[in-house]
């Protein structure tokens, strides 16, 4: 909300705009005071609404012109101040002030103000002012509404500015149809949210309990009985279906705030849509919806047991005919307060485990908001806000793991959710094994990966719940995947998958494997479509014979189309547990390029010292696979920069 409001007034010559200034600041009236009163700033904690206001003064005369075309253009409210006692006054606010203002592009609220009702003869009153204000209003929107005053009593200054606050604190134009005397459809829109969100068992009306945690999460203080009853009896009086079943409806709610807009008290209808996040635009703000949330470079983002129940609270209250799963149109229902479902372009429900008919388990729908917080953790933030997430702050539902570089080098990793890449030839099978995971149907239709692909399902590890999350690049991003630092840093695991019946297909592998720096990655080999002959793989060596010489296990074969997958799912899991089982070379070799370079450096050193001496220093070594070398310290520092054959 806007910390400050400037406040201009206009209008004629000697209509008392100085004079309202001064009485005020003075609280009393001042018979004499100068032409234009200097600009007057008032604290925040002196107004009613807690912001700091600047009043400006301005002259009508030809040589103000020009400054009060610059201050009309800076201020955020303009009071047009008018003199009872001078119908001219009055008359040239729709034919001269009020067209001035739109030929200067400017459009922000104006107040209308009748001073001097001290000389309407005794009557301060004004029966007829709503018959004269009501044709300028409706020809121009920008008019909130007019006050009438006397500087000379005072009587009314003070609200003057209180009105002028409110206009734009809190104002009309976004919420209200001045003309048509109706809720604009944006502001429409956001109550009916904001009544969804409140309706916490989604049965179409507020009962007592869903009032009161309304009542307190806006205004901090819960409804008395009573109040609820008067509430409801005006409601039951003039909104039909307002009150169904003692509760209140959406067309109640709704009713509730036009009134409170059409008596003036904007300022109820805006607390609620604050306290719900939206802006002057009726539009969520970017604050509330992504809070201040830092994870730090090699940490992963996790929802946290909060988060976990929250999500399947409301799997729980959108599955209405309790079948355990939901299907399109309860998703839609849930996703109702969203902009959509997130997954809409990710080929979801096929991303998770769902039933045959498509309808998302809750073990599949806990699993795809794991891995959307994995990936995609502000998608999941600003979800947990258009869904209702009641607690603050929001950030208490997900959790900030310890970076992956800790957790190998003490050898147990403290996460819960765990990416791998799964590389391989085109036609090897990735895809299947894909589909195998998130338990769908084999295909035997081919179709080559064009774009990303994730899956995500959990795996039980020693009774413990572990997601895993699968995903397969295509080759034309895989490249890109994988020769970005950034990106391999992200995987807890990588599968090269090869076509068991290919001859050509473990080659691919072989080949990525000495394009890329990938060996501080744990890694397992998977042979697809063993349910086929075996063919020799044209290689130097053999998978088999390839994997011992990295000190990693063989390749686990498996067959999707037979449904033989072996476990390997829980291999995977296994892996990214305990990571230095699977690095290629022995943990050992899953040192950075800083760490080789440090021992390159020290190593060249003590050389060098040995040349020096005419001592001739050997080593002896055995590499990944059994051979042994020896030769000069140098070979052995080529070996630890990476620059081997297999």
């Amino acid at each position: 909300m806007r910390r400050d409001v400037r406040i201009l007034l206009v209008g004629d010559e000697a209509v008392g705009k100085s004079t309202i200034v001064t009485s005020l600041i003075k609280e009393s009236f001042v018979a004499h005071v100068q032409h234009i009163v200097p600009e007057v700033t008032i604290p925040p904690e002196v107004t009613p609404e807690n912001v700091t206001t600047y009043i400006v003064d301005s002259g009508s005369g030809p040589q103000d012109r020009p400054h009060l075309e610059s201050e009309i253009r800076k201020a955020h409210v303009i009071c047009v101040v008018y003199a009872i006692d001078n119908p001219n006054s009055f008359d040239r606010i729709p034919t001269y002030w009020l067209p001035s203002f739109r030929q200067l592009g400017v459009n922000v609220p104006v107040i209308l103000v009748g001073n001097k009702i001290d000389l309407r003869g005794g009557e301060v009153t004004n029966e007829a002012l709503e018959e004269e204000i009501v044709p300028i209003m409706n020809e121009f929107k920008e008019v909130e509404t007019c006050v009438e005053c006397s500087a000379k009593l005072p009587l009314n200054v003070s609200e003057v500015f209180y009105f002028a606050q409110k206009a734009v604190l809190h104002p009309t134009a976004p919420l209200y149809d001045s003309r048509d005397h109706v809720l604009k459809k944006e502001c429409v829109a956001a109550l009916r949210r904001i009544f969804k969100l409140c309706d916490a068992n989604k049965d179409g009306i507020l009962d007592a309990a869903e009032l009161n945690e309304f009542q307190r999460k806006c205004f901090d203080a819960p409804l008395q009985a009573q109040e609820l009853e008067g509430i409801k009896e005006m409601v039951r009086a003039h909104a039909e279906g307002g009150v169904r079943d003692g509760g209140l409806t959406e067309a109640g709610f709704l009713y509730l705030h036009t009134i409170f807009i059409q008596r003036g008290r904007l300022e109820t209808t805006w607390t609620v849509l604050r306290k719900f996040g939206y802006a002057e635009d009726l539009r969520l703000t970017e604050s509330f919806l992504y809070p201040k949330f830092d994870v730090a470079y090699d940490c992963s983002v996790e929802l946290s047991p909060k988060g976990y129940q929250f999500f399947t609270d409301i799997f729980e209250t959108f599955d209405k005919d309790q079948d355990g799963a939901l299907r399109t149109e309860e998703l839609e229902d849930l996703f109702s307060t969203s902009p959509g479902n997130p997954w809409a372009s990710q080929r979801f429900p096929d991303t998770t485990v769902s039933s045959d008919t498509g309808a998302v388990t809750l073990q599949g729908w806990l699993a795809q908001w794991s891995m959307t917080t994995l990936l995609e953790y502000k998608t999941t933030l600003a979800h947990l806000a258009y869904l209702g997430y009641p607690e603050e702050p929001r950030t208490g539902a997900l959790h900030i793991t310890r970076p992956r570089k800790m957790d190998r080098r003490k050898g147990k990793v403290t996460r819960n959710v765990f990416l791998c890449y799964v590389c391989g030839a085109a036609g090897s099978g990735k895809t299947s094994l894909l589909r195998a995971f998130a338990d769908k149907a084999f295909s035997e239709v081919y179709e080559p990966t064009k774009k990303m692909n994730s899956v995500v399902n959990s795996v039980d590890i020693q009774g413990s719940e572990k997601y895993l999350v699968l995903q397969e690049f295509g080759s034309k991003y895989e490249a890109e995947t994988l020769r970005n630092p950034k990106k391999t840093e992200l995987a807890d695991v990588i599968v090269n998958v090869y076509d068991s019946s290919d001859t050509n297909s473990f080659s691919y592998i072989s080949n990525l494997r000495q394009q890329y720096n990938l060996d501080h990655i744990p890694t397992l080999f998977v042979a697809t479509k063993s349910d086929l002959d075996l063919a020799q793989q044209r290689h130097e060596v053999q998978p088999d014979v390839y994997c011992r010489r990295l000190g990693l296990q063989v390749p686990v074969a498996v067959s999707v189309k037979t449904g033989q997958t072996a476990d390997v799912f829980h291999a995977i899991c296994s892996i990214a547990m305990n990571p230095s089982s699977a690095i290629p070379g022995g943990s050992d070799r899953a040192m950075t390029a800083a760490a080789r370079f440090r021992m390159y450096v020290t190593v060249c050193t003590i050389i060098g010292g040995a040349a020096t001496g005419a001592i001739f220093v050997y080593r002896t070594f055995v590499r990944p696979g059994g051979t042994t070398f020896s030769g000069l310290g140098a070979q052995w520092v080529g070996w630890l920069l990476g620059r081997r054959e297999l």
